[in-house]
C-alpha cells in the first residue's frame, strides 16, 4: 500500500494519497447511489461520500476504486461495470470519481473502521445529506452522467478500408481483428474530449461497442466486449436502424457513428447521435 500517506497540492492543502486518489459512484437502477458516511475520526470524518482511497504507484483509478469499494463495503469488483470516470486535478494531486453500474444485485456492509454506515440514496435526495466538500462541489457535474454510456457504432467497412493493410483479401479477417481491436478498448477506456461526449479532457469512457459488418465480412461472430451486427443489405443503413434503436431504447447515452462517409454521417446526425473520423478510433486503439 504504498500509496498510503498525505500530500499537499500546490493550492495549500493536504490531500489523502500520496500518487492520488479514487472513489466508486456506483449506481443501481432499483436503489439509487452508494453512499458511505466516514468515520468521526478520518479525515473530514462524519460526511457521506463515496468509497475510496488512495492509487498505489501500479494502479489506475478504476483499478484502485473497485479495490477500495470491496475493502469498505464488500462490493465485489467483478459486480460492477465502469461507464465513465471524471478526473479534478488540485495542482500536484488528482482525484478521480470513477461511475459505474451494478451488474447484478449486490449486498453493501461496512467492512472496516473507517466507515459508520452506507447506504443507497436516490439521487435526486443527495444533495441534501451533510456530504464531504469536494463531493458535494463534484456532485452537480456528476448527477447528469448517472448511468450513461457512450455507445460507438463502427462502420467496418469504412474504418478497415482506411488502412491499406491487404484487408482486400480478406474482408472477413480484417474485420475480425478490428472486432478484437475494438475489444481491448473497452477495457482500455476512451477521453472524452476525442469522442466529443461531456465536454472537457477531465472525462474518459469505457464505451460499449457496436460494430455494423457488411458483404463478406458478414460472417464476423461477437465476443464478450463487442456486439456485431450483420446487415442484411447495405451496412449504411443497418447502421442508421442501430442508431436509432438505441435512441429509441436509452435516449440519455452517448451514440457516435465512427465514420469517414459523409452521406451517412448526415444521416445519424438527424438521429440524433455524433460522428467521428476512423482516424481518431484508430489513434485510440493503439493507446495515443
Amino acid at each position: 500500500m504504498d500509496g498510503d500517506g498525505f500530500v499537499e497540492c500546490l493550492g495549500g492543502h493536504r490531500h489523502w494519497g500520496r500518487f492520488g486518489a479514487a472513489g466508486l459512484l456506483l449506481s443501481d437502477p432499483g436503489r439509487g447511489v452508494l453512499l458511505q458516511r466516514r468515520a468521526w475520526w478520518t479525515h473530514h470524518g462524519s460526511t457521506w461520500a463515496l468509497p475510496g482511497g488512495a492509487l498505489n504507484s501500479d494502479e489506475n483509478a478504476w483499478q484502485a476504486a473497485t479495490r477500495e469499494a470491496e475493502e469498505e463495503a464488500g462490493i465485489p469488483g467483478d459486480s460492477v461495470r465502469p461507464l465513465s470516470s471524471w478526473t479534478v486535478d488540485h495542482g500536484g494531486w488528482t482525484y478521480t470519481t470513477v461511475l459505474a453500474q451494478t451488474l447484478r444485485p449486490v449486498q453493501a456492509q461496512v467492512m472496516n473502521a473507517e466507515s459508520d454506515e452506507l447506504r443507497w440514496v436516490p439521487p435526486g435526495e443527495v444533495a441534501g445529506y451533510e456530504l464531504h466538500r469536494d463531493f458535494e462541489s463534484a456532485w452537480p457535474v456528476l448527477h447528469p452522467e448517472l448511468g450513461r454510456e457512450l455507445v460507438l457504432v463502427v462502420d467496418g467497412a469504412n474504418v478497415v478500408g482506411s488502412r491499406p493493410d491487404g484487408w482486400w483479401r480478406d474482408r472477413a479477417g480484417a474485420a475480425g481483428r478490428l472486432r478484437d481491436q475494438l475489444a481491448g478498448l473497452v477495457h482500455q477506456g476512451v477521453r472524452g474530449a476525442d469522442f466529443e461526449v461531456s465536454g472537457g479532457p477531465e472525462w474518459s469512457w469505457w464505451p460499449r461497442i457496436v460494430l455494423v459488418v457488411e458483404g463478406q465480412a458478414r460472417g464476423v461472430e461477437p465476443v464478450a466486449d463487442v456486439e456485431v451486427v450483420s446487415a442484411a443489405r447495405d451496412g449504411d443503413s443497418a447502421i442508421v436502424d442501430t442508431v436509432r434503436g438505441l435512441r429509441a431504447d436509452r435516449p440519455e447515452d452517448h451514440v457516435t457513428v465512427v465514420t469517414a462517409d459523409r452521406e451517412l454521417r448526415g444521416r445519424v446526425a438527424a438521429e440524433g447521435a455524433g460522428y467521428l473520423g476512423p482516424g481518431t478510433l484508430l489513434a485510440a486503439m493503439k493507446g495515443e
